[in-house]
């Protein structure tokens, strides 16, 4: 990785993808993506929509079909093309890292961790491909009956613009590992990086119509994949608004299985033996990394009051030490928000917090001059009726609020209709497990924030959505489960 500032790459790929080719839109129409850091157009790409995610889903099924290259492949060989995916992510990763800094916003350092990452779940799920199998049961009866774990078959996959080049792995990984096909939408505020795979699937040797890549909007693209009559599954990461649409799309359509990983206002609980200086450093890390655009963010800190005033008073300085600026610059924090709408929405959640009450201790407006950055921002005494307690703000800015009690602590934080992720610091191991046991979440971090490996499950609770990305459990969602039963001659 660079230790010096670099400069943003040149964009190669923004047409469609469809049957390992890539393609104009069947309308002719194109969408500009936009550079966060400036507010100005990088390019236009392809603007895909109904018609097109038609043909890729044809492509998709073609290449489903029984006696086809892909369907014909044996498991190990699709592990060896996820293996052999991972290595061109690997030597490709400074480029795409680049191109992700520029679509994105995100500093270079982390889109350069972001494709490493992604790079660990291909290889992860490629060394699945061949242990995905079933069981042998002891029914009564002269039976011999098994299970078989099966495809799904084709797969509608809506990835976001926060981690875009991430979790585009998270969902195609266990789709190819189990045999399914992708027909994948990329979020239009980010496509450039999606682009770039399809060019390293095909390099990789995937069958044409393996995987599909449509950008193209929500209301339109992504409306006709939750749609179709042809699609068997669809995952998707992003706003419980959305995720509930697409429920609802499934069930009008052909009841497709559906996986969502959804909002969060995830809470981080700081009991009184937590050493300060490390749990300041965990609570901003789980807020402010990515600019606040994580799901799972940190985004309700509940300190003991016995430790409060501390508390707030080295993450307000920690705040103000952190750099904001060119994602390009390695000595940098953190970059802009990802769209001028997302900036509005922040700063009006801010504005709704001083209104309410909560003490703005610093940040609270525009960093610059341009572009889409908002200052590092906290508030203290907040409440858990005030907006910015339960809604997800999905920026820079932290809440800390006050607790007497764990018991009380416990209470608050499962006080909301999400259910991403929760934290909690201490030295105490007892009443760490104690109250990870009690939080209603999908994952519970013991001093520590945001560690997701690619060998753990991760999903919600409640509403922060259903099914599981990522580890073994990542796979159930694309399989189906045969039971075979034989009828056997008992006689010998």
């Amino acid at each position: 990785m660079a230790t010096e500032k670099i400069q943003p790459p040149e964009v190669i790929f923004t047409q469609i993808f469809i049957n390992n080719e890539f393609v104009n839109s069947v309308s002719g129409k194109t969408f500009p993506t936009i550079n966060p850091v400036t507010g100005d157009k990088i390019c236009d790409v392809q603007e895909g929509d109904k018609a097109d995610v038609d043909v890729a889903v044809k492509a998709a099924r073609a290449a489903f079909k029984l006696g086809s290259p892909w369907r014909s492949l044996d498991a190990s060989a699709r592990g060896s093309l996820l293996y052999k995916l991972s290595e061109l992510f690997l030597r490709d990763a400074e480029y795409m890292a680049k191109l992700e800094t520029l679509d994105n916003g995100k500093p270079y350092k982390s889109s350069f961790s972001s494709v490493n990452g992604a790079a660990k779940v291909l290889r992860y799920y490629a060394g699945f491909a061949d242990k995905i199998h079933g069981k042998t049961i002891p029914v009564d009866g002269p039976f011999f009956c098994y299970t078989r774990h099966e495809p799904v078959g084709v797969c509608g996959q809506i990835i976001p613009w926060n981690y875009p080049i991430s979790l585009l792995t998270w969902k195609i990984g266990p789709a190819l590992a189990c045999g399914c096909t992708c027909v994948v939408k990329p979020a239009e505020q980010t496509p450039l990086t999606a682009l770039y795979v399809a060019k390293l699937i095909k390099e990789a040797g995937f069958p044409p119509g393996v995987v599909n890549i449509i950008p193209g909007y929500g209301p339109t693209a992504g409306a006709a994949i939750s749609e179709h009559m042809d699609i068997d599954k669809i995952a998707f990461t992003g706003s419980t608004e959305v995720g509930r649409l697409i429920q609802e799309a499934s069930g009008k359509s052909n009841l497709k299985r559906v996986s969502l990983e959804l909002g969060g206002k995830s809470p981080l609980i700081v009991l009184t033996d937590a050493d300060i200086d490390f749990a300041v450093d965990i609570g901003h890390d789980g807020l402010f990394a990515n600019m606040g655009q994580i799901c799972c963010a940190a985004s309700r800190i509940f300190v003991h009051e016995d430790i409060y005033d501390d508390y707030v008073k080295k993450s307000v300085a920690r705040a103000k030490r952190r750099t904001i600026g060119d994602p390009y610059d390695p000595k940098t924090e953190s970059g802009p928000q990802i769209s001028q709408e997302q900036f509005d929405k922040i700063m009006e959640l801010i504005d709704s917090g001083k209104k309410d009450g909560a003490k703005l201790e610093c940040g609270g407006g525009r960093f610059g001059d341009k572009g889409y950055f908002v200052q590092s921002t906290v508030f203290s005494d907040v409440t858990d009726e005030m907006r910015i307690a339960k809604e997800e703000i999905f920026g820079p800015v932290q809440q800390i609020l006050k607790f007497k009690t764990i018991e009380e602590a416990v209470e608050r934080a499962n006080r909301t209709t999400y259910g991403l992720s929760a934290g909690v610091i201490t030295k105490d191991i007892d009443k760490a497990l104690s109250i990870a046991n009690k939080i209603e979440a999908g994952t519970v971090w013991v001093n520590t924030f945001t560690v997701i490996p690619c060998q753990g499950a991760f999903g919600g609770f409640k509403m922060s959505g259903q099914g599981r990305e990522l580890g073994e459990y990542g796979l159930q969602e694309y399989t189906e489960i045969k039971t075979v039963t034989v009828k056997v001659d008992g006689n010998l």
